[in-house]
């Protein structure tokens, strides 16, 4: 038509294993499957931490603060049952879903199989539940014959 030729010029869209061979080759072999130790990992982002023990430091202890700060989120005051309000309903709601975020980002850290990732998140975990959910830094009472554990369902 109007001596056009229809020859097209661009290539053909690349094949999935195609795809996974170049990130293969990109990042140097594949996502490991099993826990493993060392600096050498990464978290959450491309090229984070790396290979530098200074910046590895910082992702475990991002990852405990993490842990730490969803635990007292779930045990916040604002979380707990009150009186029915908009305002109310939509605070417990921003609250809910940043601890979600900030459970599914642990999740995935905990995903990249480093073994100090694992420990941190379990030891961010730990340390919040210890201070904002257990008995050992609330005061109770001395009359106070409350033993079972406190329930949120």
């Amino acid at each position: 038509m109007n001596g056009m030729s229809r020859s097209s010029t661009a290539a053909p869209a690349p094949s999935p294993s195609a795809l996974f061979q170049h990130r293969r080759r990109h990042h140097g072999g594949m996502m490991h499957m099993t826990f493993f130790w060392g600096k050498n990992t990464e978290v959450l982002f491309d090229g984070w931490p790396g290979t530098s023990l200074k910046m590895y430091w910082v992702c475990l202890a991002t990852v405990f603060v993490f842990s730490a700060l969803s635990e007292w989120l779930s045990r916040c005051g604002i979380m707990k049952a009150g009186p029915a309000s908009l305002g109310g309903g939509l605070a417990q709601t921003v609250i809910y879903t940043v601890r979600a975020g900030l459970s599914y980002l642990i999740m995935l850290a905990v995903m990249s199989f480093n073994g100090g990732v694992f420990l941190a998140a379990m030891a961010g975990f730990g340390v919040g539940f210890l201070i904002f959910g257990s008995r050992s830094f609330k005061d109770t009472g001395i009359n106070n014959n409350h033993t079972e554990v406190q329930s949120h369902c």
